[in-house]
């Protein structure tokens, strides 16, 4: 319990000047900021008076993640090892979306990214790199889901790891948008959602998930500040599947950081909160409770 609050602060401690500000850009939804340190190169999102790493590389191991966060979303693919479709919501650097195109040359990945100037800052600074088979689509997640239904596609993963300089934007958070992600899994689909393990919204968000894919995945672990919610559109696999998957998987994703056999003994179906939570929808998501412990 120690260790986890010490992450938590350090996770939520303003990041001001602990580099050098290299690069500096007002977009329409905020101030981008590239912050390096040595070979280490942060994408911040400073909105108010401070801001914190959104996305970090490593310039001298590139592939390698630097944050836990985005190896645990790697842990999407023992429930499906094989997506031929992917969609990720939030570019950042483009650490996951460059991740899953390697790993997966087969599969087509798109993006969806609302700030365009995001997109170009992890071009230039980041080494993103779109292709046939690797697009973004500058576009608010919302509309881009509706319209994506409503063309009838469909995603084999879907990744929610959209976040402004605060926290996720309330219009994506609410059960009307999951079920509307929801449509777009075809059957078998996964989704995996990136929120934090300590947040005024951890029981609202949970119930929420509950209430559009009933049983799901919480993976925590105590070195991370952040967990992963993994949902699935079928039964959840059993944990000597994972394991299974895990052995396969873990070659591959090593030269990633990703330790993948740790993870399934750390995937808990339990219901860690308050079932009388209420659930978050298009008109109850306060933004009162966005204010992070």
């Amino acid at each position: 319990m120690r260790s986890l609050l010490l992450a938590v602060t350090l996770l939520l401690l303003p990041l001001a000047v602990w580099g050098e500000i290299i690069h500096r850009e007002r977009s329409l939804y905020q101030t981008i900021l590239i912050d390096r340190r040595g070979a280490e190169l942060c994408l911040q999102f400073s909105i108010r008076r401070d801001q914190r790493n959104q996305s970090c590389i490593n310039k001298r191991n590139p592939k390698k993640m630097v944050f836990s966060y985005t190896r645990m979303m790697m842990a999407s693919l023992l429930l499906n090892p094989q997506p031929r479709r992917i969609l990720v919501v939030g570019l950042g650097g483009g650490t996951l979306p460059t991740a899953l195109a390697a790993l997966l040359p087969e599969a087509i990945v798109h993006v969806v990214e609302i700030d365009a100037a995001v997109v170009r800052v992890a071009e230039e600074y980041f080494g993103f790199a779109q292709s046939e088979v690797l697009k973004v689509f500058t576009q608010d997640a919302r509309v881009f889901t509706k319209r994506a239904g409503s063309r009838g596609e469909t995603y084999d993963l879907i990744m929610l790891d959209a976040y402004n300089g605060d926290y996720i934007p309330e219009h994506l958070m609410t059960r009307e948008y999951l079920e509307e992600t929801r449509a777009l899994l075809a059957h078998g689909g996964v989704l995996a959602a990136n929120t934090f393990a300590v947040s005024r919204l951890y029981d609202h968000e949970s119930a929420t998930y509950a209430s559009v894919f009933g049983e799901f995945f919480n993976l925590r672990l105590n070195k991370s500040a952040n967990r992963v919610i993994l949902a699935a559109t079928r039964a959840l696999p059993q944990l000597a599947t994972m394991r299974t998957r895990a052995a396969r998987l873990a070659r591959p994703l090593s030269a990633y950081g990703v330790d993948i056999q740790d993870y399934p003994s750390s995937m808990s179906r339990d219901a860690d909160w308050d079932r009388n939570a209420r659930v978050l929808t298009d008109q109850y998501a306060p933004a009162n409770l966005l204010n992070r412990d």
